[in-house]
């Protein structure tokens, strides 16, 4: 399993003191200063104006709650992605006494109007021909990205809880058609016409007495590997497709393989198995193979190449019927900036 990302928020606080923060105007440019220090990139314009106007209203929305112990990650990196969510709140759920995650995706948008005949697209004001993904679709897909990878998530099923907050839409008519796009309880739409519903999602999420620093502590440290329902996913996904029987040498490599992790396994050892051949040969039919019946036994398995074309071909192939799966396959840049690689165990 991983650990060890090079960085996992560009800042965290408590509400009380993002508050603080927020209310002197130094956020946006403690932000950029620690994406500068962490990725060596500088924020676009269009973000930093994004943290300018949009993190202030969470901040004041979480005090209004009542909840300035809640601990606040902003610029959420996602593992083993190269995306970042807006703030992920952390603390104690009021019911379960367990971890509490809300992922929070903010828009500034004011008015938008859907997109030809596709519900998971949205046109915004300024942008007539760029069409944008629903906000409660990305928040949707952050949700259950981190509940497939991260392991102090799994099988918490009431922990992770996801919003699409429009602050600046006052006028609920001028965003109405938003609302056709279905919610559960990882992607919910709020607005500023409804604030107070807002406010009400976010004490319904934690408890107000109790500091989320400890809960937050749990979820950065958290290892990071396909979750037991992903993996057996994947298994059913691509052990019953008949293009990946294996033939010959595929075969034996194949069991070279898995008795080599079988074998590094009980010693506790690392191992590695370099497979060869021209191309056609049936590497990739190896790999996803060895991906499949890894997935069956539990093992904490991705796929990694170093090409990205290549990857999104293998997450087109493999996740067709179940886009779950698509989520095993990564482009190893993403992997190998971490501080530490990744192996079958």
């Amino acid at each position: 399993m991983l650990s060890g990302d090079i960085f996992v928020t560009l800042l965290r606080y408590s509400a009380v003191a993002y508050a603080a923060r927020a209310s002197d105007g130094s956020l946006a440019e403690l932000l950029l200063e620690q994406m500068l220090f962490k990725t060596g990139r500088r924020p676009s314009p269009s973000e930093i104006t994004s943290w300018e106007r949009s993190l202030p209203t969470l901040a004041a929305d979480l005090l209004e709650a009542g909840l300035p112990n809640v601990e606040v990650l902003l610029e959420y990196h996602l593992p083993l992605t190269s995306k970042r969510a807006d703030a992920v709140l952390v603390g104690r759920h009021p019911r379960t006494g367990g971890l509490s995650v809300l992922i929070v995706e903010l828009k500034q948008w004011s008015q938008t109007r859907p997109w030809e005949d596709d519900p998971e697209l949205v046109l915004i004001d300024g942008f007539p021909h760029s069409p944008r993904l629903h906000p409660v679709a990305q928040v949707r897909g952050y949700c259950g990205y981190l509940a497939d990878f991260l392991k102090a998530l799994d099988g918490l099923d009431d922990a992770l809880a996801g919003a699409a907050y429009l602050h600046n839409a006052f006028n609920e008519s001028s965003v109405q058609s938003l609302y056709a796009y279905p919610q559960d309880r990882q992607g919910r739409l709020f607005t500023g016409a409804r604030r107070g519903d807002f406010i009400e999602f976010l004490r319904d999420r934690f408890a107000p007495e109790v500091s989320g620093a400890p809960y937050a502590d749990m979820m950065i440290n958290s290892a990071v590997a396909p979750s037991k329902q992903l993996l057996a996913v994947a298994a059913e996904e691509v052990q019953h497709r008949e293009q990946y029987v294996l033939v010959a040498e595929q075969k034996l490599a194949y069991s070279i393989v898995l008795h080599e992790v079988e074998k590094a396994r009980a010693a506790d050892l690392k191992s590695v198995v370099v497979v060869t051949g021209g191309p056609g040969s049936g590497k990739s039919v190896i790999a996803l193979s060895l991906l499949g019946e890894l997935a069956r036994r539990g093992r904490t398995v991705l796929h990694a190449t170093g090409s990205r074309s290549f990857t999104q071909t293998m997450r087109k192939v493999a996740g067709k019927r179940s886009p779950r799966v698509q989520k095993m396959f990564k482009y190893s840049i993403s992997l190998w900036t971490r501080s530490e690689m990744v192996w079958m165990s």
